[in-house]
């Protein structure tokens, strides 16, 4: 792995269906404190926000100024905040991920690292927050948000998030973003802007949220606008904590753990630098922060950083480590230690890019003498599988650029282990990629959980009697976990074949330096604000006929 593509991959990653953090100081931008955004797909207004305002003026018109003469007049407003709406931008206009498209921006503008930690924090606190911002903006205005142009609603969003999530001095917040206006949108924008971030600071966040939740119809909408969530994901979350036995009553911790920076977690790959060794390498590569790296306290193979660039770590440049949550590092170590019946050579990895997951598994199976089929379908992912996997021995993996759904009939009992590690909305993540609570929908949700059936049918097929398989998701959303699970297993009950369910968490436990805070069910859901990683699902079926 480049130097580049390592530092993209520092936030970590997870399987969605398509497929760096820092803090600074402040300086110029004044004194800050990160705290902890909704818009439509294409630029629309959140769910949430009162029909009637406080303002008098809105604004309308059509974009940013190409081009525009003013673009020339840096010196009214930094490069950091510059970098931080060229991401909202094209992640609003052009679908972009921020994760991957931040680090290229900041290397771009050549930020020093305190600016590059305000940019960086700025950005993806207001891409969290954009639903509570959007909610405060529109009690400022009696136009509907969907009438403001999109890029004058970016450029509020961020000056919302430097006086409400920040703490960005009132006077430099309101005069930045103004200024940021006027270079990117006009002088009418500007006015525009200027009124609303001035009725904006007219209340601190304790107030605005009070205010937001008195004239919320419901409490679902209330924690909506307040939490930054869509309804539905509100609603769906609340329903997996049940499902899965725990109470409603840890919703907003849930959603506020969403709202949080992730850790950077590495995964030391099994046989090719312990995580002690791998410790010590991040800790001399860390030129900035004097606190030691930490073992992980759900993966036995994690080290957790306090900051600095993984790309300088040598271990991740030669892919003997990873950038990889906790949790989804514990799910690929039990598909690799689940019990089975009988042999243990031949895995597969059905749905293998970007390669993380795979690196693990083909790792560990050079420890058992066993091979690795890595499955991706996309040939861009297969080419970042086989850069993930070149640290091991090469007679121990093999890629193969296929659908997946395929090999279950052209291979069927072919395989002792399988991992399904399938394409899903992302829930899951939302800490590292903000953007997609904004950009999913709830009837992705049914395409996917039809595609998520199709995998795991194509898996259990592929399996021979006494294997394993893994059913791996980063979401916890009903549809795309408990309920496809059941669904396969009474679908080819049908056909003659049949598994039975493994109690994952016994295994998680047996793994874990610490046990995860659901282990105590046989299909196991990790939560970011219990165990302190991504929102991973995983179910073990072991086939019997």
């Amino acid at each position: 792995m480049g130097e580049r593509s390592a530092r993209r991959s520092a936030s970590g990653g997870h399987k969605e269906s398509r497929r760096g953090a820092g803090r600074g100081k402040g300086n110029e931008h004044g004194r800050y404190r990160e705290q902890g955004g909704r818009r439509s797909g294409r630029g629309g207004h959140h769910e949430g926000g009162r029909g009637q305002g406080r303002g008098r003026r809105s604004f309308k018109q059509d974009g940013p100024q190409a081009g525009a003469s003013t673009r020339s007049a840096r010196g009214r407003f930094d490069s950091a905040r510059e970098v931080a709406l060229e991401v909202l931008t094209r992640v609003r206009r052009d679908d972009a991920f921020a994760n991957l498209l931040l680090p290229e921006l900041l290397e771009t503008a050549d930020l020093d690292r305190r600016d590059a930690g305000f940019a960086t924090a700025l950005t993806y606190g207001t891409l969290r927050l954009q639903g509570r911002y959007d909610a405060m903006i529109a009690a400022c205005t009696d136009r509907p948000l969907e009438r403001i142009d999109p890029a004058v609603l970016d450029v509020l969003r961020l000056g919302a998030h430097q006086l409400m999530g920040m703490r960005v001095a009132q006077h430099a917040a309101v005069s930045t973003t103004v200024d940021l206006a006027a270079d990117s949108c006009g002088r009418g924008a500007a006015t525009f802007v200027n009124a609303i971030m001035r009725r904006l600071s007219d209340q601190d966040l304790d107030t605005w949220m009070t205010d937001l939740r008195q004239h919320a119809p419901d409490e679902t909408t209330a924690l909506a606008r307040i939490r930054s969530h869509p309804k539905w994901i509100v609603k769906a979350l609340r329903q997996a904590l049940v499902t899965h036995g725990r109470s409603a009553e840890e919703l907003e911790a849930l959603l506020d753990a969403d709202n949080a920076d992730p850790e950077v977690a590495l995964c030391a790959r099994p046989g090719l630098i312990a995580p002690e060794a791998l410790a010590k390498v991040a800790r001399k590569a860390d030129r900035v922060h004097d606190v030691e790296p930490r073992l992980g306290r759900i993966s036995p193979l994690a080290v957790v950083l306090v900051g600095g660039d993984p790309a300088r770590i040598e271990a991740i440049r030669d892919s003997r480590a990873g950038v990889e949550d906790e949790g989804s590092q514990l799910v690929a170590l039990i598909a690799a230690e689940a019990p089975l019946e009988g042999r243990d050579e031949r895995w597969l990895d059905l749905c293998a890019g970007p390669g993380g997951k795979a690196a693990l598994l083909a790792a560990r199976a050079a420890q058992k003498s066993a091979h690795l089929l890595a499955n991706e379908v996309s040939p861009h992912r297969a080419d970042l599988v086989r850069s993930a996997l070149r640290a091991v021995p090469q007679d121990v993996a093999r890629v193969r650029c296929g659908d997946g759904r395929d090999l279950g009939r052209e291979e069927p009992g072919g395989y002792d282990r399988v991992l399904v590690d399938a394409p899903c909305t992302g829930l899951g993540s939302l800490r590292r990629r903000p953007e997609a609570r904004w950009r999913r929908r709830p009837e992705d949700v049914t395409v996917l959980a039809e595609l998520q059936r199709e995998l795991l049918a194509s898996a259990l097929r592929a399996v021979r009697r006494g294997g394993v398989v893994t059913y791996v998701t980063c979401s916890p959303h009903t549809l795309e976990t408990t309920l496809v699970v059941r669904d396969v297993t009474r679908r080819l009950e049908h056909e003659g074949l049949s598994a039975e369910i493994l109690h994952a968490g016994d295994i998680a436990t047996r793994l874990a330096p610490q046990p995860p805070a659901g282990a105590g069910r046989e299909m196991l859901q990790l939560w970011p604000h219990l165990d302190g990683t991504d929102a991973m699902f995983c179910a073990l079926l072991r086939r019997t006929s």
